[in-house]
């Protein structure tokens, strides 16, 4: 009966509803049966949407010669053994991985495992952490070899034109911790502490096959604990040579990376660290030098640069700007001689009211032309370019290239790593163009 139709509906004449008679029996639910035998039809291809990035990425993969690679293969023809995983699969995996900032290989592993974009990748192939560790650092010549692919297809398709190239250091913290630096009497101890403990550790007798696996761990580990303090003992020498004579007892070394040094990181602070080296093209934003050192200082890296260019790219740029921290007249010097102009800013005159844009007494003509130009407003336009070009690009490397901080140890490790980040930046240019 209708409240609105009819007024209000006196108290006594309402009917109570009735009560809902209680079900017998447990109720019946759907519950999870996770061990039941499914059958799920699935095809990689449809996971990955047309225009996914990850296609682009295997279409440039494709179309690069991974002989370098192949040449390492052990398993051919007839011979015995599991045949290995395509090149083209890890180089591919790894590109895409460091695109999207992925630095570990446990971590790809994993998303080769749940994501649809590694998994079509993969095609169906198994790849562990392990094989997919070791690829990444155990192939320094043929990566740089596929460096200079990479920047042989961009010049193809125009996108290097070496009018100007801007250059900068950017230290990347090292995978050591500032209390492994130790002086030469401490090393000298560790280096007897690690031989006994070698020897302690072989002497012992292990029960049972688990208890033999564990013993061989140790032993391995105890081998490389030695290994490291030898190196490190090795490179205490080239630490003692860059010092001052009445510094060279205070020279410390790692024994954890023997190779990093501590650097002034961009914060001001001193921390373990590595100098990667970037040339990249001011016009085109295309990284077309890559380097790393364990120097400190970007002093001397203006002419190792240009031979790295020279060397992937067939021909000198037209300019090369660098900061402050690369000037060294002996540098400007080879550079022009060559036929590179350098844009690097004046130095601070010690006395005041001196023109830094004058020549000096002893400069030689191509310092006195660098001093003269760079007082000019064109030079002074130009060099802008360099900030604006080298800084984003470091910024890219550093944020979304999984280059802020070193999770492998010694120069041609980290190299590695440098240039899997170069040419994933480079990839994403060719693919974006």
């Amino acid at each position: 009966m209708s409240a609105d139709l009819f007024g209000r509906i006196p108290e006594e004449v309402q009917v109570p509803p009735e009560p809902k008679p209680t079900p017998a029996g447990d109720p019946r639910l759907m519950r999870p049966d996770r061990h039941q035998m499914r059958f799920i039809p699935v095809n990689l291809d449809s996971l990955v949407d047309e225009d996914h990035r990850v296609r682009a990425v295997w279409s440039v993969v494709e179309k690069l010669d991974l002989a370098r690679f192949e040449d390492e293969i052990a398993a051919r023809g007839e011979t015995a053994g599991r045949s290995a995983i395509d090149p083209r699969i890890l180089v591919c995996l790894w590109l895409y991985g460091t695109l999207e900032g992925i630095a570990h290989a446990r971590e790809l592993a994993r998303l080769c495992e749940e994501h649809h974009a590694y998994r079509w990748i993969c095609g169906g192939v198994g790849v562990n952490y392990h094989t997919l560790s070791d690829f990444r650092v155990g192939h320094e010549e043929a990566l740089d070899q596929l460096m200079t692919q990479v920047l042989a297809v961009l010049t193809h398709q125009g996108m290097v034109e070496l009018t100007r190239v801007a250059q900068d250091g950017m230290r990347i913290r090292a995978s050591a911790g500032a209390s492994s630096f130790r002086r030469e009497p401490t090393l000298g101890r560790c280096l007897e502490e690690a031989r006994q403990h070698v020897q302690e550790v072989k002497q012992a007798k292990p029960d049972g096959a688990l208890e033999a696996r564990k013993a061989a761990r140790r032993e391995s580990a105890a081998q490389e604990r030695l290994r490291r303090v030898e190196r490190a003992l090795a490179e205490l020498p080239q630490v003692q040579d860059a010092k001052k004579p009445a510094e060279k007892s205070e020279a410390r070394v790692s024994t954890t990376d023997p190779e990093a040094r501590v650097m002034k990181m961009g914060d001001g602070g001193f921390r373990p660290a590595y100098n990667a080296q970037f040339a990249t093209d001011t016009k085109t934003r295309v990284i077309v030098g890559v380097d790393v050192t364990n120097l400190g200082s970007d002093r001397s890296q203006m002419p190792p640069m240009l031979q790295n260019i020279q060397k992937r790219t067939g021909r000198l740029p037209g300019a090369q700007l660098v900061d402050g921290g690369f000037f060294k007249k002996e540098a400007i010097e080879e550079a022009t001689q060559q036929g590179v102009t350098v844009y690097a800013p004046l130095q601070k005159p010690k006395i005041e009211g001196v023109d830094p844009c004058e020549p000096k007494p002893g400069d030689s003509p191509e310092v006195a032309a660098w001093r003269q130009r760079m007082g000019t407003e064109e030079s002074k336009e130009i060099y802008k370019e360099r900030a604006a070009t080298a800084e984003t690009v470091n910024g890219d490397l550093r944020g979304h290239r999984a280059l802020d901080r070193l999770h492998v140890r010694t120069i041609p490790k980290v190299r590695c790593v440098i240039l899997w980040a170069a040419l994933a930046y480079n990839v994403l240019r060719l693919i974006s163009a």
